[in-house]
């Protein structure tokens, strides 16, 4: 992992240390989902694959902070075919009622974007549009800036830029068992605007386990020569909740 994503790991791992150690708290400060499961990927690269991915929440207070990873790796006959690793970690201050202000990173590797890695990080204001036991709709705004750095040098330039990142996820517990969820993640920059949409549907199966179906898109205007601008990711995963 590169140099600019350090910060970003290293308090990701270790918060997450923290949450499981702290899981069973009676209050539920920490809460969140743990994912494995079956994936078919269709742009870069395609083949058929194990996803993995993790969740963790803490609430307390005025403060929420989200750490998100996940990875994909596949192999056909011995040889690696596909490989995608993402950490993000978001950090929330309720102002009031409604408005916050957050501060958020990512680190995104795909080894067939033509990208050696993109890294971003956004400060700025959001607004819970719904925020009851049913549905749940918040929206977010703010400068950033993205740093690109490309696989081949010879073929394109790494690239630094400022962007304005918009974000929006809404949750919908239609029934005691079954949660409906969709997000958009918007950096826009002067060179290149970069989207993506994560749609999930979650059906409790126990009390810890449920089985959700995804479907992912990703999409860059630009990107280097040879490189797909869209990704897509549908399937299924088994899921733990904590």
């Amino acid at each position: 992992m590169k140099p600019i994503a350090h910060v970003i790991a290293c308090s990701a791992l270790a918060t997450l240390a923290s949450a499981v150690a702290l899981a069973e708290e009676t209050d539920k400060v920490w809460s969140g989902d743990m994912e494995l499961g079956y994936v078919s990927i269709s742009g870069n690269s395609d083949e058929t694959s194990i996803k993995g991915k993790i969740d963790v929440n803490r609430d307390l207070d005025i403060w929420r902070y989200n750490i998100h990873l996940e990875s994909l790796v596949t192999q056909s006959d011995d040889q690696r075919t596909a490989e995608k690793y993402f950490l993000s970690n978001r950090l929330g201050r309720d102002y009031n009622k409604t408005d916050y202000l957050f501060a958020y990173g990512s680190y995104d590797e795909d080894q067939f974007s033509g990208f050696d890695y993109q890294a971003t990080a956004a400060l700025g204001w959001g607004r819970k549009l719904l925020d009851d036991a049913l549905m749940q709709w918040d929206v977010e705004v703010g400068p950033g800036y993205r740093q690109s750095q490309v696989r081949d040098n010879s073929i394109a330039d790494d690239e630094g830029e400022g962007i304005v990142r918009v974000f929006t996820k809404f949750n919908w517990q239609f029934t005691d068992t079954a949660q409906f969820s969709q997000s958009l993640n918007v950096e826009s920059g002067s060179s290149s605007t970069i989207s993506k949409s994560d749609s999930t549907l979650k059906v409790k199966i126990n009390g810890s386990m449920s089985l959700k179906l995804f479907h992912s898109i990703k999409y860059s205007d630009d990107v280097p020569p040879g490189s797909k601008h869209a990704d897509t990711e549908t399937g299924a995963t088994f899921t733990y909740s904590f």
